[in-house]
């Protein structure tokens, strides 16, 4: 099975994730299959996904995390 989830990346206290394709068995910051974007929630919360890819790996089954969803949901790739 494979998940849309966020890869923590940054220093201690200033953190930015990585929208990250993986297999549920990874760990959260380890091996993953493609990266589609990154999100900085320190950065008045800048979010930034490759539409296309992020389009296509729902399309083959891969389940998003729920606060991946709510990325997804608020740059508007899927619909509420």
């Amino acid at each position: 099975m494979v998940k849309i989830r966020l890869k923590r990346m940054g220093a201690k206290k200033s953190p930015f994730y990585r929208i990250v394709v993986a297999d549920v068995r990874a760990p959260r910051d380890g091996k993953f299959i493609e990266e589609i974007g990154y999100y900085n929630p320190m950065q008045s919360k800048e979010i930034k996904i490759d539409e296309e890819r992020a389009k296509k790996w729902l399309s083959t089954g891969a389940q998003p995390t729920q606060v991946v969803k709510t990325l997804l949901k608020r740059t508007g790739i899927i619909e509420k």
